[in-house]
C-alpha cells in the first residue's frame, strides 16, 4: 500500500509544527524520519495513524484521502508504535498483544484460534513469548517495548508507523527490529534518532528541520557532512560499513559546546535557512 502525505501542515496554538510536507512511501518501502528535536516528526507520524489531523493537505492511502475512512478500518490498515504507548492498567503480556485483533473483532468477539496462535508467533517474533502471563507493569522498558511492536503486529496492518521504535532496546534488541522491519514487507515510516541505525535500516530518508523537509533520497545522499552539520550542528566523517556498504556516520567530538541544533527557534538553524543553504 503506498502512504503519501500531501502537503500535510499542522498549527497548533498559532505555532506551525509541520509546514507543507510532501513525502510518499511506496509498497513495501522502509522511509525513515530523522532531524533534530522539534523538527516535527513525532507530529507527522501522528498525523498517519490519527491522532492529530493535518491543518491543511492530506495523508492518503493508495490514492483515497485517510480523513474519509472510519477509525475502525485505519486501525485496520495502519498500525502505530507511538512514543506515549504507556499502560497503566496491568494486564498480561498475552492480554496487551491481543488487543491488537481489536479492530478486527465486531461485537467483542472472542479471539478464535488461528488469531491466538498469530498472537503467539508475533510474541515469538519479538522474543517475548517467554513474557506472556507476566504483568505488563513487571516489566522492563525495552521488554514492554518489545510487547507493544508485537501488537502492531498483532493488527496485520499494510502500513507500519514507529516513533523511536529503539528506545530502551539493547543492541540485540535493536537489530532484531531493524532486522524485522527490512524484511517484514509492510510500507513502514519511522522516525529515528539514531542515523547510523536509520542509514542501515531505511531505502529513503526524509531529513526535516523547523517542520520543514530539507531534503528526502538514499541515505548516501541525505546524510552528508554538509547536511549533518547545518541541521545538527554536528561535524561528522561519512564512511561505509565494510560489510554491508551502509552509509555510517563517525562524529568529531570536540565541536565547541553549544553549536549544536536542537529544532527549536533559539538554538540552530531554521527550516527556511536551511532550504536556502543559509548558515547563522
Amino acid at each position: 500500500m503506498e502512504l503519501r502525505l500531501d502537503g500535510v501542515s499542522v498549527e497548533v496554538a498559532g505555532r506551525a509544527l509541520v509546514r507543507e510536507l510532501r513525502l510518499d512511501v511506496g509498497a513495501g518501502e522502509v522511509v525513515g524520519l530523522i532531524g533534530p528535536n522539534g523538527s516535527g516528526k513525532s507530529t507527522t507520524l501522528r498525523c498517519v495513524y490519527r491522532a492529530l489531523r493535518p491543518t491543511a493537505g492530506a495523508v492518503l492511502l493508495n490514492g483515497a484521502d485517510l480523513a474519509a475512512m472510519t477509525l475502525r478500518d485505519s486501525a485496520r490498515v495502519i498500525a502505530a508504535l507511538t512514543q506515549e504507548s504507556h499502560g497503566e492498567l496491568d494486564f498480561t503480556v498475552e492480554e496487551v498483544v491481543a488487543l491488537g485483533r481489536t479492530p478486527h473483532l465486531p461485537h467483542s468477539r472472542a479471539l478464535s484460534r488461528e488469531e491466538r496462535e498469530l498472537c503467539r508467533r508475533a510474541m515469538a517474533r519479538v522474543d517475548v513469548g517467554h513474557l506472556a502471563g507476566r504483568g505488563v507493569l513487571t516489566l522492563s522498558g525495552g521488554e514492554r517495548q518489545r510487547v507493544l511492536i508485537a501488537r502492531a503486529l498483532v493488527q496485520q496492518p499494510r502500513v507500519l508507523v514507529l516513533d523511536e521504535p529503539t528506545n530502551h532496546l539493547d543492541v540485540r534488541h535493536q537489530v532484531e527490529l531493524v532486522t524485522l522491519l527490512r524484511s517484514c514487507g509492510l510500507t513502514v515510516l519511522v522516525a529515528l534518532h539514531d542515523l547510523n541505525l536509520a542509514a542501515a535500516t531505511c531505502d529513503r530518508l526524509g531529513l526535516l528541520s523547523g517542520g520543514r523537509l530539507v531534503t528526502t533520497g538514499r541515505p548516501a545522499d541525505v546524510l552528508t557532512p554538509e547536511l549533518v552539520r547545518r541541521v545538527f550542528g554536528v561535524d561528522a566523517t561519512v564512511v561505509r560499513h565494510p560489510r554491508t556498504g551502509a552509509t555510517q556516520l563517525l562524529y568529531d567530538l570536540t565541536t565547541p559546546a553549544g553549536t549544536a541544533a536542537d529544532g527549536h527557534d533559539d538554538a540552530g538553524p531554521t527550516g527556511d535557512a536551511i532550504a536556502k543553504g543559509i548558515r547563522p
